[in-house]
Order: C-alpha cells, then structure tokens, then sequence
C-alpha cells in the first residue's frame, strides 16, 4: 500500500512541474490528476505533449495513477448520459497515452423523477459501456463512491453489481456514511470485492483510519491510498505531516 495524492485541493493551483518534485520530496509515491487544475493534462493536449507527459513521469518516482474526472452518469437523460460516456472515454485516451493506470469516474445522486432502479440501471450501463472501452485500452475504470444517496454504501454496491464488469472497480472515498455504530467494518465488507482505489482525507479527523488501514492491509490491498485534504497556507509543510501521519497509521 502506497501514499499518493489526489491534486484536489492542496495541489489544484501548481503545474505539473512543481506536484512532481514536491511530491518527490515529501514522502508521496503516486498521483490522480483531477480535471480543470492548473497541471493542464486534459484530453485537449495534443500526442506530442502526452508523450512529454508520460517520459516526465517514467523520469520520477511519482506515479501517473489515474485521471479524476467529473464525469457522472445518474442523469435521466440518455443525451447528458451519452456525453458523459463520451467525455470519459476521452479521459481513457489520455490515461493510455500518458501511461495512466486508470480514470476516476463517479455517481452524484438519485434523481427523484425516475426510480432508484432505473438510475442504477443507467450507471451501470454506463460503466460497463466504459469498462468495455478501457479494458480494450489498458485502462480501469474507479467509480467514486460519490453523491449525497450514491455514497451510502449499500447503494454503491448495488451500482457496482450493476456494472458487473471486471475492469470497473470501486473507489473507497472515506465518507463520513461508511461509519456504522463507530466502524467502517460492514461498509468494508459490502464493498471489499470492487475496490481497486482509494481516497483519503483528514488523517486527523474523526473517520477511523487507523482501522480502515488494517482492513485494507488484512485484504492485501496493494494499491495507493490518495491524499484528497483540504487546502493548507503551508503545503509542502502541510504534505511532510501528512506523509508522517499516513506512515503511523499504517504500521501493523
């Protein structure tokens, strides 16, 4: 299991230059590039500059983990949902010309005009037209558990046994709805089968990292775990903690 970054928010506002070597320098290994921040890898850059994109990363001991998208597929509307698919296939480009392992993608809520099963039904159709195009790219799709309804857990699962497909996984977003009497345990176990991805927050805050961490550790998770914190006036301070942190809570 490895530290990384998602570049929401501490590193929304620095290049792709400067999230490379601070990241370098404090202890991080991995990063998720979330869309429209100030690092500037979007679909809209051309072959050549994802081609320098991926020799930077290959030069660093930072890994290109995945693309954080915004892309979300609840809406009723076939044309809003095709759009999104459309977009997220995009990202699935640039993942596979930049040497990214996969894009994150999420749920935003349960429209009241239609069924909760219909919705579901539409996500993950969604997915699995996606997962198709990934795999067929080298690319994994991460669902976000994401979204005021979507985030609950046992919603999350249903959506994912929707998908029904092996290149589409969870991404584990340590919300304050997968706590049940004081334990992530059961949210855990719900959604232990999918998860191929992982954010997490305030390392200090209430939500019970220390035994999120065991749980990931006990089901050999191997993968990144990404620092999605707040904003700091200090950063690389702030990120130096925060790598301290993580390696604490981490220890067997």
């Amino acid at each position: 299991m490895l530290l990384g970054a998602v570049t929401y928010n501490v590193l929304k506002d620095w290049d792709l230059e400067k999230i490379i070597t601070t990241l370098e320098a404090t202890g991080f290994h991995g990063v998720e590039l979330r869309t429209e921040h100030a690092h500037k890898v979007e679909p809209s850059i051309d072959q050549a500059e994802r081609e320098r994109v991926k020799a930077r990363f290959a030069r660093s001991k930072i890994r290109l983990v995945s693309f954080g998208t915004t892309c979300e597929f609840h809406s009723p509307d076939p044309a809003v949902r095709r759009k999104q698919i459309d977009i997220a296939k995009s990202f699935i480009d640039l993942a596979h010309d930049t040497g990214a392992w996969g894009i994150k993608v999420r749920p935003n809520g349960l429209p009241k005009e239609v069924p909760v099963d219909t919705t579901i039904g539409n996500i993950g159709a969604s997915l699995k037209e996606i997962g198709d195009y990934g795999m067929g790219k080298g690319v994994e799709i991460y669902m976000e558990v994401h979204g005021r309804e979507t985030q609950v857990p046992p919603i999350a699962a249903r959506i994912m046994k929707a998908a029904n497909h092996s290149n589409v996984g969870a991404c584990w977003n340590s919300n304050p709805t997968d706590i049940v009497n004081g334990s992530v345990k059961p949210s855990f176990d719900l959604l232990r089968p999918w998860i191929k991805h992982v954010h997490i927050n305030e390392l200090a805050g209430p939500y019970p990292y220390r035994e999120l961490f065991k749980l990931l550790r006990e089901s050999k998770y191997d993968r990144y775990t990404l620092c999605e914190a707040q904003e700091s006036k200090e950063p690389e301070r702030f990120l130096r903690w925060y790598a301290a942190l993580w390696n604490e809570l981490n220890r067997p």
